[in-house]
């Protein structure tokens, strides 16, 4: 059975926002009594990290909001702290348990680090990566199937440049604005991650951020798992099973289109390898 982090965010967006804005109301006028997170899984998008955060809400000694993607690092930061409390369980129910959310879009925003550095300076964070061809085509699916985007992948691909001229700017410039087009319409930008990551290593020490590749989360969920828990400060916990969550299938890349990303893809995953010193095999 899914648990609620799992369900809300396929649920229908008036449902989902009744349900959240009920959720809120109540979680903003008891702030006080609610904590800040230990950790944060920051992204990427498509990169598995519904699923690690399913695994993660399953130990004894780890709680969170009652659904994944609180996002307010990056879409909700001008409700301010009070609201980014009151997601939280209270006090009394995380009384000796590590506090931790998941919002995939923090890694990507040109603002989240300082944010996150001003609110939570010794959070622990997670970052999952996740070969940019495979997760820019999962991304587009997952657009084309909330309706939200009407172009062929090759056409959304070839339009994303001009969809995004002056979006990042303005995000940076006025925390009140929500760009669509950012959020929806980053297939190829999403996948650049050394130079998100080393945004957030301006800003935190190394030892803050464990970047956890997903295929290795899904070769090895046992091992990866309790790697994250060992990183996280939390005692080791086996699951029964380790579940794939939200896989999909959908039409495959065309194979010239696949070559195109990947010689596109080519400097930012050398990129990543220094980064991390290790490579992916990503080719």
């Amino acid at each position: 059975m899914r648990g609620l982090a799992e369900l809300v965010p396929t649920l229908p967006d008036p449902v989902r926002a009744v349900l959240r804005n009920a959720v809120w109301t109540y979680g903003r006028a008891t702030s006080a009594a609610r904590p800040l997170p230990d950790f944060l899984i920051l992204g990427a998008q498509k990169a598995g990290t519904t699923a690690l955060y399913s695994y993660l809400r399953r130990h004894p000694s780890i709680t969170g909001p009652s659904w994944k993607e609180v996002s307010y690092f990056d879409r909700h930061y001008v409700r301010g702290a009070a609201w980014y409390r009151g997601n939280f369980p209270n006090k009394a129910r995380t009384r000796g348990k590590l506090v931790g959310e998941a919002s995939p879009s923090y890694l990507f925003h040109p603002l989240g680090p300082r944010r996150v550095r001003e609110l939570v300076p010794e959070a622990r964070l997670v970052a999952l990566v996740r070969n940019p061809v495979d997760r820019a085509l999962s991304h587009y699916n997952h657009e084309v199937t909330l309706g939200r985007e009407p172009l062929s992948f090759e056409d959304a691909l070839a339009a994303e440049d001009e969809r995004l001229r002056g979006e990042v700017e303005r995000l940076a410039a006025d925390p009140r604005y929500f760009s669509r087009e950012w959020w929806s319409h980053t297939y190829k930008a999403r996948g650049r991650y050394a130079e998100q990551l080393e945004r957030w290593l301006e800003v935190f020490p190394r030892e803050q951020l464990l970047v956890v590749p997903s295929d290795d989360l899904a070769a090895d969920p046992v091992g990866t798992h309790a790697r994250v828990l060992e990183f996280l400060g939390a005692p080791p916990h086996r699951l029964e099973s380790y579940p794939r969550v939200y896989e999909r299938e959908y039409e495959p890349m065309q194979p010239v289109t696949r070559a195109r990303l990947a010689e596109e893809f080519e400097e930012p995953n050398r990129r990543l390898y220094g980064l991390l010193g290790r490579e992916l095999g990503w080719s």
